[in-house]
């Protein structure tokens, strides 16, 4: 159970890998949720921190094996429909002559996406969550089992919700969290977890601006406001413009993964 939201996990499907699976998950498998008959507030704070303890468990130990492999790990967040697919292949189609690639897939059904990250070449792992609307700890050290990426980059293409992945480490060095510049220059005050918790926030879809009414300055502001330390770059994958930044940053932390700094 997500107690931020009241998702239910349900069953998971990891695809490649064991097709179903508990494992210990049990978020939404009793009867709480945000607004739980019978359940006291400071109960429900008692659950989510078991839940949150119990993944960084999971996370710490990605982590070390993130850092054993030579990975840099990269936890892409946003809301559905930002581009993170189309952002996702266009940096592997840039990067995979010279940098050893991976993708772990997070949507609540189908395998679409990690069929388009396949097409470019790249091994994707597709994880199914069902009713959940997040990855966790659990979930990516049970992909990373199926992949045999070193010395490279792992993209997370976690479920489309700026909500909860906010809270769930995944053992990544960065979140990265994508927002277009369709959904409307507000959206880092109005959730702020997800843009306080992110390192890197990339304004995308850009050869769009001359049709819209989208407040660029007024975005950076709100997200600076809310993560007075988040770097933010501006991109269109669809014109290239902007991406020799990205990857630049994505080399970047690399070289500051490896000597052990974290980027």
């Amino acid at each position: 159970m997500c107690t931020v939201c009241g998702c239910s996990e349900g069953e998971v499907k990891i695809e490649g890998g064991h097709d179903h699976h508990d494992h210990g998950h049990h978020y939404g498998k009793g009867p709480a949720h945000a607004h739980a008959p019978g359940l006291s507030q400071a109960r429900m704070v008692q659950i989510e921190t078991d839940i949150l303890a119990k993944n960084n468990e999971y996370a710490t130990a990605n982590r070390a094996e993130f850092a054993k492999r030579g990975v840099l790990a990269l936890n892409l967040v946003s809301s559905p429909g930002s581009g993170k697919t189309t952002l996702l292949t266009r940096s592997i189609e840039d990067m995979k002559a010279k940098t050893a690639i991976a993708v772990i897939e997070g949507d609540q059904q189908t395998a679409n996406d990690a069929e388009r990250i396949r097409a470019t070449g790249v091994p994707a792992i597709q994880v199914n969550t069902g009713k959940g609307c997040h990855l966790d700890g659990h979930m990516v050290g049970h992909a990373l089992e199926h992949l045999e990426l070193a010395d490279g980059v792992l993209f997370i293409e976690n479920v489309g919700n700026l909500v909860c992945p906010a809270g769930f480490d995944l053992g990544e060095a960065h979140k990265v969290v994508i927002l277009s510049v369709t959904e409307g220059e507000d959206k880092p005050i109005k959730y702020p977890d997800m843009f306080h918790a992110s390192d890197l926030m990339l304004l995308t879809k850009t050869d769009l601006l001359p049709y819209l009414d989208f407040d660029v300055e007024q975005c950076m502001e709100y997200a600076r406001r809310v993560n007075p330390r988040i770097k933010i770059l501006q991109l269109s994958a669809k014109s290239g413009e902007g991406m020799e930044d990205w990857l630049a940053w994505i080399d970047a932390s690399r070289k500051m993964n490896e000597i052990g700094l974290g980027g």
